[in-house]
């Protein structure tokens, strides 16, 4: 009888261990997963638990829950290409010849020299997928594949840049600007597969992406994998599929708030069906603030000062969570200063990876994930916009705003059903805003701190000694030239 007792509970042990070994496919010593979700002109304040209002996000809402919501996280500059190209790179992008949102015949490109995320971990034994907007270049081989990618399914480029008028109609009119744009094709590998002509078509991309994303997650969950979704969403035009059309009750923007909501839930549903949510780092964060001019289809940015296409804060900073089951401490909030491109520099820490041969401009804040004691390991930034305008820095909570040009919102009504409202540009005086009391960037205070400013004017003389300024005219000493498409030549 003793000898039974014994053999059925080596047997339980056994069908136990074996149910754990299924669940958790990678030992604790394994590289982990990564997996970046970049959301297209997301504001600061559209996930419900920033201040998303009048819709829910509880997929959202669950990852920070269970993960760390940053409250100072920055992307590098404030429209897409730029964002973009510093996210892959760990650099700000003026440091590698990148700026402004290209179009579809633009001579410039990301310089295959570059290294990125997806080749330093290519490199080191990772799958690598990339899915949906691209927009570092439009045809190969300037294409996500050329850069250490297995995969790519998406749009080379912005989902705005299209034959079509703000209606959802056809333009037809030699004389609309966008007459000039080629069909919108979706990509597998350097391949169209298809074209995007509709805005139905537009409210199938999220369903799109999320299935590819689960798919490539369920074929790579016995080996380290990367994945890059970069979402069209929220970016104009906006749509929802029909599953979500209406269903958030404060229109259009709601509903594909709502969609979004639904994707993120499904990639990590899959990741805790397939027993890797204890092995993978996830990122959820945006390229940049709200497109304003468009009014009820744009986000909001929590109060911060004006949105996308500006240095303010409004657009560049950004939403931002992290998770990683049982690394990450859950519910936790960090308010230090990190931006986009030290997620390379983190990343590379992480999985053991190397670093680039190439000067980055990112650090590594593994140690603010980790929530080790006194970790501050980003201190300032430098706010660059244009092809190399210093518009400001940052140390600590203090911003030196310097003399610029900037678009505002301020001066038209917004847009409403998918059309803009207009622009206008200003002179923006040099100024200094307490970040920790005065968020929205709306009290000058440097003549109560003429310490604080020879300071932060000795930080922007530091950036322009390296990175140069247009403004003022200062070269840069340090910058890496982009790729120049049709002569395949470097700028």
């Amino acid at each position: 009888m003793r000898r039974l007792y014994v053999y059925c509970l080596l047997l339980l042990l056994a069908v136990n261990s074996r149910k754990l070994s299924a669940q958790a496919p990678h030992s604790s010593t394994s590289k982990p997963n990564i997996i970046i979700i970049l959301m297209d002109d997301m504001g600061y304040g559209d996930p419900e638990c920033y201040n998303g209002s009048g819709y829910h996000t509880p997929s959202i809402n669950r990852l920070a829950a269970e993960g760390m919501r940053f409250t100072n996280f920055y992307a590098a500059q404030a429209t897409c290409t730029a964002s973009r190209a510093a996210l892959l790179t760990g650099c700000y992008p003026n440091r590698i010849g990148i700026s402004g949102a290209i179009m579809p015949w633009a001579s410039m490109a990301l310089n295959p020299k570059e290294e990125t995320i997806a080749s330093l971990l290519k490199k080191n034994g990772y799958k690598t997928s990339m899915i949906g907007k691209w927009h570092l270049g439009a045809k190969a081989p300037y294409l996500p594949i050329h850069y250490g990618f297995d995969e790519y399914l998406g749009l080379p480029y912005s989902n705005d840049m299209w034959p079509v008028d703000y209606d959802g109609k056809p333009v037809t009119d030699p004389a609309n600007p966008k007459f000039k744009y080629p069909p919108l094709p979706l990509l597998e590998g350097d391949k169209p597969i298809r074209y995007i002509n509709t805005l139905e078509d537009q409210g199938e991309l999220t369903g799109i992406y999320t299935r590819r994303a689960c798919q490539f997650i369920k074929k790579n969950k016995k080996q380290p994998f990367f994945l890059y979704l970069a979402n069209a969403m929220v970016h104009v035009p906006i749509y929802a599929s029909k599953r979500f059309l209406g269903k958030s009750g404060v229109g259009l923007f709601g509903d594909v708030m709502m969609e979004v909501d639904w994707s993120i839930g499904e990639i990590m549903k899959t990741l805790k069906e397939e027993g890797l949510d204890k092995n993978t780092l996830v990122v959820f964060t945006s390229d940049n603030g709200p497109w304003l001019t468009f009014g009820d289809h744009a986000g909001n940015t929590a109060g911060l000062r004006e949105g996308k296409g500006t240095s303010w804060d409004g657009g560049q900073k950004e939403p931002c969570i992290m998770h990683w089951t049982g690394t990450i401490p859950a519910g936790t909030i960090c308010s230090n200063l990190s931006s986009t491109i030290d997620l390379l520099p983190t990343i590379v820490k992480l999985t053991g990876a190397s670093m680039p041969a190439n000067k980055i401009d990112g650090v590594d804040i593994s140690s603010l994930l980790l929530m080790k004691p006194g970790a501050n390991p980003r201190d300032e930034f430098a706010y660059y916009y244009h092809r190399n305008n210093l518009e400001g820095v940052r140390k600590g909570n203090w911003k030196l705003v310097t003399p610029h040009r900037s678009q505002t919102y301020k001066t038209y009504m917004p847009g409403k059903n998918g059309y803009p409202g207009g622009y206008a540009e200003v002179n923006v005086p040099g100024a200094l805003y307490d970040l920790a009391h005065d968020p929205g960037e709306t009290q000058d205070v440097q003549n109560a701190h003429p310490e604080l400013m020879k300071e932060l004017e000795a930080l922007a003389d530091k950036y322009r000694k390296t990175l140069g300024d247009d403004i003022t005219k200062s070269p840069c000493t340090e910058c890496r030239p982009a790729a120049q498409i049709n002569s395949g030549e470097k700028k």
